[in-house]
């Protein structure tokens, strides 16, 4: 089967459609800090409304724990999609109440209601299929049709992911349809050479991914706090920078087939090290291999690639025809400690061909660094669900919609 979209739904003028999207945002004091996600639900949501749909909007936001919580509410959401669709967005107050129930009542075609956080009710997230499906049964009631455009939660199997779909005639939004063929362009014939460039704090969360690529690609370019559980299996001190020292073994193994396979896996010849984890902490470059030569000694803390990683990276990024780019190469929060990143998304804006930004962090990376999202050839809106895909295993929201 494959994924079915918009058009298998037919008509739509008229017909009440709920539209699953991930506006998971991060919100400071009741303000969208980065609203990539919210921007990234638009083109569905208004492909919808120029047919005359009856749209409503579901989504959730944060860990509310299956009860309200205001600092979780969807409110300024709808705010600020209805500043993007350049028309009225109204909000329901809760989710499959009486205040939602009224308000789709009143919807008239092409007009667009955001409901309450999905997951201040339990039965969103349930372990239980029973109490899930009773909870879509209550969102369906909503729908003539159900669009799932929601990329950033496929990998899950809940009420509004999965249930809900299975309940009325559902197909894949504009966004989903999009980030699978990134996806699919990484994974099948990608145009080389293909380079993978990945970050982050562990290694743990990025294992299938690499042994899913590492068949594929022509170099893994590794760097975040995962580099030095590389740099232990080489048999390197790391001081007290993040080790996960039970993954040692499995990456001398992917060390070992990458030799095998002639895959270039390229690590940091030189680091950041400070003193401790701070914005105001002193450091200092060094090799690699002398992180315990710092005058931080074995406290020392690898926060950043350094600046001739970084240039490696950089230039074995621009030389590629395909990329994609999990994790940021340190603690970019931190200013002292963010060049590394910013110089790999810098070279990504420059490569001749496909540069897909993973998403998660390093979305959240590129836009804090001033980047605009033009600037690349995609960036994805599923950290989580992007790896799971390149880790080639089935995601139980996609599977609903026909993909296999």
């Amino acid at each position: 089967m494959t994924l079915r979209t918009i058009d298998s739904l037919g008509p739509l003028a008229g017909k009440r459609v709920v539209v699953r999207c991930d506006l998971n945002v991060p919100l400071r004091d009741g303000v969208i800090t980065d609203d990539g996600r919210v921007r990234a639900s638009v083109p569905t949501l208004a492909a919808l409304v120029a047919q005359g749909a009856r749209v409503i909007v579901v989504s959730h936001l944060g860990r509310p724990d299956g009860a309200p919580d205001p600092q979780y509410s969807l409110g300024p959401v709808a705010t600020r999609l209805g500043e993007l669709l350049d028309a009225p967005v109204g909000f329901a107050v809760d989710t499959v109440g009486p205040d939602a129930e009224a308000k789709v009542a009143a919807l008239a075609d092409g007009e667009v209601l955001v409901l309450e956080n999905l997951r201040f009710n339990p039965g969103e997230t349930s372990k239980n299929e029973a109490e899930r499906t009773a909870f879509a049964g209550e969102l369906a009631a909503f729908a003539d049709a159900v669009v799932s455009d929601g990329f950033g939660v496929v990998h899950r199997k809940q009420a509004s992911v999965y249930e809900l779909e299975a309940l009325r005639p559902s197909a894949a939004g504009l966004l989903i349809a999009a980030e699978l063929d990134v996806l699919d362009r990484l994974t099948e014939n990608p145009e080389r050479p293909y380079t993978v460039v990945l970050g982050g704090s562990k290694v743990s969360d990025k294992l299938g991914v690499i042994a899913h690529l590492l068949p594929r690609v022509d170099a893994l370019l590794i760097g975040g706090g995962m580099l030095f559980t590389f740099l232990a299996a080489q048999g390197h001190k790391v001081g007290s920078s993040l080790l996960e020292a039970d993954q040692i073994d499995t990456v001398k193994g992917y060390l070992a087939e990458a030799a095998l396979r002639g895959v270039d896996i390229v690590l940091p010849t030189d680091v950041v090290v400070a003193a401790s984890f701070s914005g105001d902490a002193e450091h200092v470059v060094a090799p690699a291999d002398a992180i315990e030569q710092t005058p931080f000694g074995a406290a020392g803390l690898g926060l950043d690639i350094g600046p001739d990683t970084a240039a490696e990276f950089a230039n074995r990024i621009r030389g590629s025809k395909t990329v994609f780019w999990n994790g940021p190469m340190g603690v970019f929060e931190l200013a002292p400690f963010a060049a590394g990143t910013r110089v790999v998304a810098a070279a990504l804006t420059q490569v001749d061909g496909l540069s897909v930004v993973g998403g998660g962090d390093s979305a959240a990376a590129v836009r804090q660094l001033g980047f605009d999202d033009a600037q690349f050839g995609h960036i994805s809106t599923g950290g989580g669900a992007s790896l799971e895909f390149l880790e080639g295993k089935k995601l139980p929201g996609l599977e609903v919609l026909g993909w296999q």
